[in-house]
């Protein structure tokens, strides 16, 4: 996950703009110094082999505190104009927890204090709620998150433009909320690895610049927010409730008429993500806002070919077959998002061909993630059932 191999990645994958992460951590903060230079007006390029990808400076922390008798535990991101600016928020955060302890280092200190300790130092500065909806960790989780954005960041609630809706939801979803009507949703790859860049991604169409793009997230200019991809919701690890040990996988619903018990080993469910959005929504599934930004349903081009060819991701086959598409396509997004079928024809298998036909039409099925496990989603159904022994295909 360094920067080189995140360009490479990049490119392959079609993405202009990447976040760096983790610059609050010395070592990795070091490299950013050494190995990339300023581009145009606060982004930045590598110094070598420039792959015509452009960095953003950012970083995930961590604030673990108590707030009116409850521990409370959410990610933050922040995004930063240049290295000088970077370098004072690192002494400064580096007076408060140990910042090489991990790349999202961990503070004791409220959400609030975070947006006030980085805009004293430089009002260029973007502070977003992270995953909001993850149980575990975020604003909005069920397990140690808050019910708006007013009772997490109080009188710093007019500088929280945008929130990041993670993997397991979706605009759709939270659009749901009248309170989040006037805030930017954006989706990022929250990647882990190289090749999961961009199973989550903003389109923008504004200069590339560092102003512009926060601008942009600042809500400042509606038209130059073109879309967001996202993953199907489902397929995230905290969509349904859940006892991953259990193997229980429940809707809302079904979590409700067990009293939120596992009915198995009789310990707590963990609630998800659709749960959630559910206890705090005030509108009905399906409402659209005025003026919503729409959002594209992507399944990653890895493993529509791993279910075309009927095998696994990260097999030899998968790999070759991913590097010869995205050689002739151009890029992975050009691929699954913009080419005409009859331009695919002409160089994807048939059975991969569709598989992107069908995810295009949203024709997937999906077990949806539940308590850390992701789910499962399949656009080849039927070739299952077909290979299935006599009892399944019964229960099919």
């Amino acid at each position: 996950m360094e920067v080189e191999t995140l360009g490479r990645w990049a490119k392959k994958k079609g993405i202009a703009l990447l976040g760096t992460g983790d610059f609050t951590h010395p070592t990795y903060y070091a490299e950013l110094r050494t190995k990339l230079v300023p581009s145009d007006n606060g982004l930045f390029q590598l110094k070598k082999g420039d792959e015509g990808v452009r960095y953003i400076l950012t970083a995930e922390v961590s604030n673990i505190y108590s707030h009116k008798g409850r521990v409370r535990r959410m990610h933050n991101l922040i995004f930063a104009p240049s290295f000088e600016v970077v370098e004072k928020i690192n002494a400064k955060l580096g007076n408060l927890g140990k910042l090489s302890s991990d790349g999202r280092p961990i503070f004791g200190f409220a959400a609030k204090e975070l947006v006030k300790m980085i805009l004293d130092i430089s009002e260029d500065c973007l502070i977003v709620p992270a995953h909001a909806w993850t149980p575990w960790f975020s604003i909005f989780g069920a397990h140690s998150g808050f019910d708006s954005i007013e009772e997490c960041f109080e009188e710093m609630t007019p500088h929280i433009r945008a929130i990041e809706t993670g993997l397991s939801s979706d605009p759709e979803m939270n659009w749901r909320l009248s309170s989040l009507d006037a805030i930017t949703l954006i989706s990022n790859s929250d990647a882990h690895s190289p090749h999961r860049l961009g199973r989550e991604a903003n389109g923008f169409d504004c200069e590339l610049n560092y102003q512009e793009v926060v601008d942009v997230l600042r809500k400042k200019d509606r038209r130059k927010f073109l879309f967001t991809v996202e993953f199907f919701p489902e397929e995230g690890k905290y969509h349904y409730d859940g006892h991953r040990q259990c193997g229980v996988i429940f809707s809302p619903a079904e979590t409700r008429s067990h009293q939120y018990f596992c009915p198995r080993c009789e310990k707590k469910l963990t609630v998800g993500v659709m749960h959630r959005v559910e206890e705090l929504s005030d509108r009905p599934e399906g409402f659209v806002p005025k003026n919503a930004v729409p959002s594209i349903h992507l399944i990653p081009l890895e493993e529509i070919i791993a279910g075309g060819l009927g095998v696994r991701v990260g097999t030899k086959a998968v790999e070759a077959e991913y590097d010869r598409l995205v050689e002739r396509g151009g890029s992975e997004f050009h691929i699954l998002l913009d080419a005409a079928q009859d331009e695919l024809t002409s160089f994807v298998l048939p059975r991969i061909l569709e598989g992107i036909i069908r995810m295009r039409q949203g024709k997937v099925s999906i077990v949806p993630g539940h308590d850390g496990v992701y789910g499962k989603i399949d656009l080849f159904p039927e070739k299952k059932a077909a290979n299935a022994p006599e009892g399944q295909l019964k229960l099919f």
